[in-house]
């Protein structure tokens, strides 16, 4: 799946119409949760037909297009089937007991209620009851290279910024690239935002804590002003800018530097973190949070599908604790940024937890996560240069030249 997002210009009323959509989707979305809570039983047809009896029931729910009451009623299904999997699987602490949408942002259409424009493909016209109708389309994307049967839905998002329009395209973007014979280990960290297995590091860039300060002073601003009023509503426009100007900065960087490394690898090793589990540590939460490993992570994954890579997610146990020369486990604490140990070996912490992170990766089968590849072979899909190098054990010497150094020119 392809998704393309452009911003909306529109008037007022138009801006007022999508709120109501918007407001209108929530409520069949905690309508039908609590439709589930009261009637055991009820499976995702079952929340399917409901909408039928809340268009009837509530004039304003009938105005909303028919399936986009039903592609709400499968965001409840969502996290309901989503609480049915933690509870099979077991797994510690809570759940994730299916809770009522406060704040929602967005409404999805699937392939009815919307008409986009066939000859310049930069506008759109909601056919539904709502009153939304025309809307012009502001981006780089072109339409024109795909067909409209490849549009399966289209979604509606409130920003801070404005309101853009996304749409999800059926495209398996695949791009076939020359092999590199090179491989890399990432060991990800807060002093550096990650170190390859060549001791080659990226500056951790702490966005949050750069534009800290000024997020403060507008949450002073926004807490004096009065409850209800029109300049409280214009500090929280602001304050929500500023936070949304943070994030953007942070996909970006996380986006550029995975395109850089997948382009220059053919394998690519990087820990298999548990954030949830990480951030429970009230210290080191807030710069947890800042460094975005996982999204980090996500677009790792989707350029090695895209470019036909290897990724592979490595257990993170003991990777910082043994040597990489020896295998021997030296204790250190957190604050140790260096290794030292018997053998003679003496590295950078963080280089050699990246060397562990690459030897594990190349011996074993890993996964590859968020984006639902398979689970293969390591040496599967490699060129016979790197399989062989990889067999006799000669992976330092297709590591001679490291691509982490170019990451940032």
């Amino acid at each position: 799946m392809l998704v393309l997002e452009f911003k909306v210009r529109a008037k007022e009323q138009q801006y007022k119409a999508i709120d109501e959509a918007i407001r209108t989707a929530q409520f069949i979305q905690n309508k039908c949760l609590r439709y589930w809570m009261d009637n055991k039983g009820v499976g995702r047809y079952d929340l399917n037909k409901y909408c039928r009896v809340l268009a009837h029931d509530f004039k304003f729910a009938n105005e909303l297009n028919s399936q986009a009451r039903q592609s709400s009623a499968e965001r409840a299904w969502s996290a309901i089937a989503r609480f049915y999997d933690n509870c099979k699987r077991k797994i510690a602490g809570k759940k994730g007991y299916p809770r009522f949408k406060k704040n929602c942002r967005s409404v999805e259409y699937k392939q009815t209620g919307w008409q986009l424009n066939l000859e310049s493909r930069k506008a759109i016209t909601f056919t539904d009851k709502k009153g939304i109708g025309r809307l012009r389309l502001v981006g780089s994307y072109d339409l024109h290279f795909y067909q409209p049967e490849q549009i399966k839905r289209v979604r509606l998002v409130r920003r801070a910024d404005g309101y853009y329009c996304q749409f999800i395209l059926s495209v398996d973007v695949q791009i076939k690239t020359e092999p590199t014979n090179k491989t890399i280990g990432l060991d990800i960290g807060l002093s550096a935002f990650c170190t390859d297995d060549q001791g080659n590091k990226i500056d951790n860039p702490k966005f949050l804590r750069t534009g800290e300060k000024k997020i403060k002073r507008l949450q002073r601003q926004f807490s004096r002003k009065q409850k209800g009023s029109s300049n409280r509503k214009k500090a929280r426009q602001k304050l929500a800018k500023a936070h949304l100007k943070i994030s953007r900065q942070r996909k970006e960087f996380c986006k550029r530097v995975a395109y850089s490394v997948i382009h220059s690898n053919d394998v690519v090793a990087y820990e298999d973190l548990r954030i949830k589990n990480l951030v429970k540590n009230h210290c080191l939460a807030k710069s947890i949070n800042d460094a975005a490993w996982y999204q980090f992570r996500v677009w790792l994954e989707y350029f090695g599908r895209k470019y036909g890579k290897v990724t592979i997610a490595v257990p993170p146990r003991n990777t910082s604790q043994d040597c990489s020369n020896c295998g021997k486990t030296v204790k250190k604490s957190l604050s140790t940024r260096t290794h030292v140990c018997s053998c003679g070996c003496q590295l950078d912490r963080d280089e050699n937890a990246a060397r562990n992170i690459l030897r594990i990766g190349l011996s074993t089968a890993g996964h590859t996560g968020t984006f639902g590849l398979e689970p293969i072979n390591a040496l599967g899909e490699l060129t016979s240069t790197l399989r062989g190098a990889i067999l006799l054990g000669q992976v330092d010497s297709l590591n001679k030249e490291s691509p982490v150094t170019s990451l940032c020119d």
